[in-house]
């Protein structure tokens, strides 16, 4: 570990992401002087410079001029200037997941949320939880969360939550007091080998957890349930089914798909919870945070208030708006099985004739490794759009496209259609859409600007 009493000024590459800028905000707060760089102006950096941070908009070796330290992502390549003059010049370089793990290791009681599916919406379930002038935490939340105002809430306390993401294995970087397993699936297929080796990165990850810690764990989740013989420490899982520590049962959908559900530990019912997001995969979100809440507050009325009024992150089934009957939702499944629950949620709303999904698959490896998964994961859509592949951090190699998920979709017998240009989707939307149709755009990438697009363009018609 880098010992931070001897650093001063620290330089961020690739400070416009997520996890950097809040990083940034946490480093700006602890007293250091903080630079950084980013290829993309935008409302992220624009905060950041008004906060005191200067940006500068392209990788240059002189951007890091009288840094002692350099943090870079995983998406900076090796000949990146900034990080190849710093490891010529002798300059400390480390991960954003090194660097996330030491400001954790500053904190009594830290938790890392990880998991394929979930991350975001559980960690800001927990950060709502936990938010408040008592326990007044320091929270990195995946995405724009609104009780924050933000991606990140700097606290007072000693009380840490963060995601932890799984993607060549960064989350080995946390040492947490409470870690939570949410899910373990095929995913980042580009680094790891097969699901053995993604299961064997979690049991890493369980280990990580402090000796008088507590392992979170999904005890419905089959490849989860892998890593128990692995870790030694106490776990408590949670549930649908008797065999788990915390069991959701009686549970009622309302018509826009929203769970009510009583919350039991063995025998003992403890709450009842009524949840004002949609979909399954939710309750064993809730569950997984109520599990982590319980582990530091015995008000369990508070728990559940703050639970029951949850409202979720940006891009985790967010309601764009209406026009007429026709209701417009952004979501940021990417994956197929969350492609499964984010429709099967969609499916519940008993007001809703015709689910549209418009998906941007989000990189080249991913819809290549995945290819008949995602054809199968559209079963309650009542048609499908596809926009081009959103290549992120990757080259297209011409291996793939959006058009052999196309086929592979017509062969499961789902209603598809495929647009390269986002105004040939909206006008296909202007000209097709009908009352109660959920149009819904779906994707990591910026397919969310499509939402915004169809919504004006609908109201203007309207």
């Amino acid at each position: 570990m880098i010992d931070l009493s001897m650093i001063k000024h620290i330089h961020i590459v690739g400070i416009g992401g997520v996890s950097n800028s809040a990083i940034a905000e946490i480093l700006l707060h602890q007293g250091f002087k903080v630079t950084g760089s980013d290829l993309h102006q935008s409302d992220v950096t624009d905060i950041l410079v008004q906060k005191g941070i200067v940006v500068y908009y392209v990788h240059d070796a002189k951007n890091i001029s009288g840094a002692d330290l350099v943090v870079y992502t995983s998406a900076v390549a090796e000949d990146n200037p900034e990080v190849a003059y710093a490891v010529d010049q002798n300059i400390p370089c480390i991960s954003r997941a090194e660097m996330l793990g030491q400001i954790m290791a500053g904190y009594n009681k830290s938790i890392a949320i990880a998991g394929t599916h979930g991350k975001t919406t559980t960690t800001s379930m927990v950060t709502r939880i936990f938010n408040d002038t008592i326990f007044d935490p320091t929270a990195l939340v995946g995405g724009f969360f609104n009780d924050i105002k933000s991606n990140v809430k700097i606290g007072n306390s000693d009380l840490f939550i963060t995601e932890a993401c799984e993607y060549k294995e960064n989350f080995l970087s946390f040492f947490p007091k409470v870690g939570v397993i949410l899910n373990v699936d095929e995913d980042h297929l580009d680094y790891f080998r097969d699901l053995d080796h993604i299961v064997s990165a979690f049991a890493k990850f369980s280990n990580n957890i402090t000796e008088e810690g507590i392992l979170v764990l999904n005890g419905d989740d089959y490849n989860s349930r892998k890593i128990i013989p692995y870790y030694t420490g106490k776990v408590l899982t949670f549930g649908l089914n008797d065999h788990c520590d915390y069991i959701a049962k009686n549970i009622v959908y309302n018509s826009l798909g929203q769970a009510t559900f009583d919350i039991f530990n063995k025998e003992q019912k403890l709450t009842k919870v009524s949840l004002i997001i949609p979909g399954q995969h939710n309750i064993y979100n809730a569950l997984a945070a109520f599990v982590v809440a319980n582990i530091y507050i015995d008000d369990l009325a508070l728990i559940t208030s703050r639970l029951s009024s949850f409202k979720n992150a940006n891009r985790r089934f967010e309601l764009i708006g209406k026009v007429g009957e026709i209701t417009i939702v952004d979501d940021y499944a990417h994956h197929p099985n969350e492609i499964k629950a984010s429709l099967e949620a969609a499916a519940r709303m008993t007001d809703i004739n015709r689910i549209i999904c418009i998906f941007q698959p989000h990189t080249y490896s991913r819809t290549k490794d995945l290819l008949n998964e995602f054809a199968g994961a559209f079963k309650n859509a009542s048609e499908v759009i596809l926009c081009d592949i959103y290549a992120a951090r990757e080259v297209d190699h011409g291996e793939v496209s959006s058009l052999d998920l196309m086929k592979a979709m017509i062969k499961e017998k789902v209603k598809v259609n495929y647009y390269p240009t986002f105004d040939e989707v909206n006008n296909y939307i202007l000209q097709n859409a009908l009352p109660n149709d959920l149009i819904i755009t779906m994707g990591a990438g910026d397919v969310y600007k499509l939402s915004h697009i169809i919504l004006e363009s609908l109201t203007k018609n309207n």
